[in-house]
């Protein structure tokens, strides 16, 4: 399969692309849109199998990790360097019509994008594992926390009340919320692009969501678009889950509230199901694909 790489010079950096096989009929390029923020682009590699069905599937890795890291940039690391990111990308490999996944803080950003920049051209979104706003993802994550054992729930708070997040306890409290409802330890038998050295991000994500998954202090902590999503126009596929940090209430409160949505929940899964559970995830993308070309 083709695979073709490169980079997009943007602002006084660049962003690493990555675009497998190549689009034959009718078919519209899927891009994606990966976690964090700076997660990188790498898991997606697991869905180049959409590419086979004749479809360019295009990654990248969003500007501070991965192939795109930078010296330290604090200053930047807010929804608008990512979403001008985006625009200049599609500008860049002439992307008029796309369908567009975002996974995580992936689908915030494709969230954000929908609703303030009402984007031509989008065939369709796939929200992916993501949230309409950082209250309800605060608010479902606490419930979390609490089945959590109480030693864990104490490492917690201390460590919020006395901003101090390098105590063993607290990381050690961290890792079992995060082996519930993100993803287990990467082993030798998980895919490469998994196992393969990455630089995460960890100055973006802790800059503009916080130090964990349920206390959003950076720039992101007020993003809530819960009221206007219900003028996203666009077909729009939201998939979770069944362990998620996106539960079934937060999934559910896209579901109701976007017009022209559907909802697939996995069984299986945490917070990422194209992983968990790849050949049903590429089996359900690619129906929606075709049926929103």
């Amino acid at each position: 399969m083709k695979i073709t790489q490169g980079y997009m010079p943007y602002l006084e950096y660049k962003t690493y692309y990555r675009i497998v096989g190549e689009c034959t009929g009718n078919k519209k390029p899927l891009v994606l849109l990966h976690g964090g923020p700076g997660s990188t682009h790498n898991y997606f590699e697991v869905l180049d199998k959409v590419a086979n069905d004749g479809r360019a599937v295009i990654m990248y890795d969003q500007l501070g990790c991965g192939l795109s890291a930078t010296p330290s940039r604090p200053d930047l690391w807010n929804a608008q360097t990512w979403i001008d990111e985006l625009i200049q990308l599609r500008k860049h490999l002439g992307l008029d019509e796309i369908h567009l996944l975002g996974q995580s803080w992936g689908g915030m950003q494709a969230i954000q994008y929908a609703c303030d920049y009402k984007p031509e051209g989008i065939k369709s979104y796939i929200l992916s594992s993501t949230l309409p706003s950082a209250s309800i993802w605060e608010k479902e994550q606490r419930r979390r926390v609490a089945y959590l054992p109480k030693d864990m729930q104490e490492a917690i708070a201390q460590a919020e009340k006395t901003n101090d997040y390098s105590s063993e306890e607290y990381q050690r409290a961290e890792a079992e919320f995060m082996v519930r409802h993100c993803a287990g330890e990467v082993g030798p038998d998980s895919p490469e692009c998994l196992r393969r050295p990455k630089v995460s991000g960890t100055e973006s994500y802790i800059t503009s969501w916080g130090q964990n998954e349920f206390c959003p202090s950076g720039t992101l902590k007020n993003f809530d678009f819960t009221e206007e999503i219900k003028d996203i126009e666009e077909p729009c596929l939201v998939i979770s889950g069944l362990l998620d940090l996106c539960s079934p209430l937060v999934a559910k409160t896209m579901y109701d509230k976007i017009p022209n949505s559907e909802w697939e929940l996995f069984e299986f899964s945490r917070h990422m199901p194209f992983i968990e559970e790849t050949d049903k995830y590429i089996e359900v993308l690619n129906r929606w694909l075709n049926k929103n070309d």
